[in-house]
């Protein structure tokens, strides 16, 4: 199930080299989170990680959806071919790998003894460990940017969303 969710994390990847509306690059991003999110939760004993880290890219996304909505509010929306053509083969790889998965190899979700992921102090000891730790800092500062990048575009007075007098 992971890896299908890996494949199709990579496909909307490749989805977004063609789309050139920003709306839609929205859209995609807010696919590629849900799938990322989802992702990460299977690998941790709760899901408090995942969910957190989709409530803040939703939350950023929101604040793109505005700007971009006052920017770009009558830009026409049309269907690439390129998409059309490309998202085909991505599809067909999808089923492959649903239909072969037995010929795949799980991934190793859990090394610990089945006892010990049920303490609770042992799955917050996994984010402040090596592997985990550095996703924990890359939040860290993609929210501290996003608060910069927030402060810098809703001042009222210098931003794109000021109102003329």
């Amino acid at each position: 199930m992971i890896t299908i969710m890996i494949t199709s994390t990579f496909i909307v990847a490749t989805m977004m080299l063609f789309i050139k509306h920003p709306l839609s690059m929205g859209l995609m991003i807010i696919i590629q989170s849900v799938s990322i999110a989802f992702i990460t939760g299977s690998f941790y004993f709760n899901f408090w990680f995942s969910y957190l880290m989709f409530i803040v890219m939703v939350g950023g996304m929101m604040i793109l959806f505005i700007y971009m909505t006052t920017i770009a509010s009558n830009e026409t929306f049309k269907m690439s071919t390129n998409l059309i053509s490309s998202l085909i083969p991505a599809l067909l790889t999808l089923i492959i790998f649903i239909y072969k998965n037995n010929s795949i190899p799980e991934l190793k979700i859990y090394s610990q003894s089945t006892n010990l992921m049920n303490q609770f102090l042992l799955s917050i000891n996994k984010f402040i460990n090596l592997p985990a730790n550095l996703i924990l800092l890359t939040l860290i500062i993609y929210l501290f940017i996003v608060l910069i990048a927030v402060v810098k575009i809703t001042n009222i007075s210098h931003g794109p969303l000021r109102q003329n007098p």
